[in-house]
């Protein structure tokens, strides 16, 4: 191996939880310390993280001979001595014990592993291009597993080539069985785990599997056939864990077991949106990135006013994507679209925080919230989504149904991939790629304006576009709090305040609700019970604060019954948009 560094790792001790890691580095080196750090920033994840807390037991050698290793500031370690070594090994045990899809799990039925979470790599010592040439990578696991990876090579070694591929080339290695089908030309690689070793639902994975082959097909005709003609899927069932994230052609998304099971139809939506999603991550994401993004700085968090773009984009068109391709039912999609609704009229950050700042902020706002964010802050997901919605609807109006902003990433793709004369984007190129595109002429002033400003988007006027509208969701009557509530045993606490909450000011996130009106409540039914016919009428609520009883007065209020529900078949503009490209 010309760059002399090869990376291993043993998952044979499952119980232990704990993987064993070797990193071995041949000469020449550039000088007499070599330093080694752990990448504390994930691309696709946007936050900073510590790795190095789980490390244990460092050791080193050089050739062949114990050396003192240093740890150094919160990420690294250092070993002296190393100008005329012919080779240097450096070993630590890592817990692996965190059942997240961004870090490393380990026990006596499979292994994940999260290679920032795993690899210290060199930054003083080597000559730093030694990074981009090919490195070869071991695990030793129980005979009878087989490992899903990106890379290259036989079970057990392969090959990772250069810095970027190494560390978005994720593993999972248990003992089920490879699922390979193949789509357009290219093959599909499904490699599942339940968390509590139960057996896979066949009728559910059945349907599952077609489910991907549609998406896949849809991704294709939107983008064309792939260049990479091999993806894996890797699949967490577990009890209630939840997420995703894209690697280069991989993902790992975790779902709660019963997205397979027969009678769970919004969970089941959920998995085909999450796998649609991070799929189209590969378009949108790992082949086009902002400009800034191009090299990725591993120790601190890279800022992008994008975000929007990025996860609100690929929320839409994920989902629509789900929609064209026969997936998702068109009720399917209502229904995940009056979800969504329900939580962007629950609050009302977007007066306080535009889809840029909060794109910018994404580490210390979104990876950071507290029980009053909602009140001041957005998420780039979720109003990105919607922001994109209302430019989709507005270019489809006047580009008779001919256009939208599916047409508009597929031109950023093709014009600013990766392996394009000009990779990389800024706001500048989406504006322009937006106003070139027919009927986009003179909408970069509505971009603008979406993403630059803190106000909420005209969603229901976008609806109306369409020929859909929003109508209330069917409440139950009654006093309104506007709380979200936590039940715990035999008590009710609050959780965070919805937009419009008669308690703001008098009650606290975190706060006990004990009575109303003196009449003892243990749960969010009866305490909705004695609010009943409490609307404009003031009430006496009993509540624990950190542990002292109070007396607080609240008038309840109607139920404000948000706009969240869609009417209307919709006209010819919504048929353009649920077409298949097929």
């Amino acid at each position: 191996m010309d760059s002399g560094i090869t990376f291993s790792v043993d998952a044979t001790k499952g119980a232990s939880r704990r993987l064993t890691v070797t990193i071995e580095i041949s000469g020449p080196f550039t000088e007499n310390i070599l330093e080694l750090r752990f990448p504390r920033w994930v691309p696709g994840s946007y936050f900073i993280r510590e790795p190095i807390q789980h490390m244990s037991e460092l050791s080193a050698t050089i050739d062949g001979e114990n050396s003192k290793i240093t740890r150094i500031d919160v990420d690294g370690a250092k070993l002296s001595g190393v100008q005329e070594a012919k080779s240097v090994s450096i070993s630590y045990r890592l817990l692996a014990a965190e059942m997240t899809c961004r870090a490393n799990h380990l026990d006596s039925t499979h292994v994940h592993i999260m290679p920032p979470y795993t690899w210290m790599l060199p930054t003083r010592g080597i000559d730093k291009n030694r990074l981009e040439m090919d490195h070869k990578v071991i695990l030793n696991a129980p005979d009878e597993w087989h490992t899903a990876t990106q890379l290259k090579g036989v079970e057990g070694e392969w090959v990772a080539k250069g810095r970027d591929e190494f560390l978005d080339a994720i593993m999972e290695s248990n003992a089920n069985p490879m699922i390979t089908f193949e789509v357009e030309g290219t093959r599909q690689h499904l490699k599942l785990w339940d968390s509590g070793g139960l057996p896979i639902p066949k009728e559910g994975l059945d349907r599952f599997l077609n489910a991907m082959k549609l998406v896949i097909e849809e991704h294709f005709a939107l983008f064309g056939v792939p260049e990479w003609k091999d993806y894996w899927t890797v699949l967490h069932l577990t009890e209630s864990g939840r997420g995703g994230l894209e690697h280069l052609r991989s993902q790992t998304s975790m779902m709660p077991r019963k997205s397979l099971q027969e009678g769970n139809e919004e969970q089941w939506r959920d998995l085909v949106s999450l796998f649609s999603h991070e799929f189209l991550h590969q378009w949108n994401v790992k082949q086009l990135r902002p400009k800034n993004f191009l090299d990725y700085e591993l120790q601190k968090e890279v800022h992008s006013d994008l975000l929007w773009w990025f996860e609100g984009l690929t929320s839409w068109l994920g989902d629509i994507l789900c929609l064209r391709s026969g997936a998702w039912t068109e009720d399917d999609w209502r229904k995940d679209w009056t979800r969504k609704m329900k939580r962007h009229t629950d609050r009302n950050g977007m007066e306080f925080e535009s889809l840029q700042e909060s794109s910018h902020d994404a580490w210390i706002h979104l990876y950071r919230p507290n029980s009053y964010s909602r009140e001041v802050q957005i998420s780039y997901y979720l109003e990105g989504e919607m922001a994109i919605f209302c430019l989709d609807a507005e270019l489809r109006k006047r580009s008779k149904g001919e256009y939208g902003m599916d047409d508009v990433m597929a031109t950023l793709y093709h014009n600013h991939k990766l392996d394009s004369n000009n990779p990389g984007i800024t706001h500048s190129d989406i504006k322009k790629a937006l106003v070139n595109t027919p009927g986009g002429r003179r909408l970069g002033v509505l971009l603008d304006s979406l993403v630059g400003d803190r106000k909420a988007p005209d969603v229901r006027s976008a609806l109306k576009l369409l020929g859909l509208d929003l109508v209330s969701e069917k409440k139950t009557k009654g006093g309104w709090l506007g709380l979200n509530l936590a039940n715990s045993p035999n008590c009710v606490k609050v959780r965070t305040h919805l937009s419009g909450s008669p308690c703001r000011k008098q009650i606290h996130t975190g706060d006990e609700i004990i009575a109303v009106n003196g009449l003892r409540v243990r749960s969010s039914a009866e305490l909705s019970a004695a609010v009943y016919g409490s609307i404009g009428i003031e009430t006496t609520f009993t509540i624990s604060r950190e542990g002292a009883i109070k007396e607080v007065t609240i008038t309840p209020i109607e139920n404000p019954k948000h706009l969240v529900n869609l009417d209307g078949k919709g006209n010819k503009l919504w048929d353009a948009i649920k077409s298949t490209k097929r």
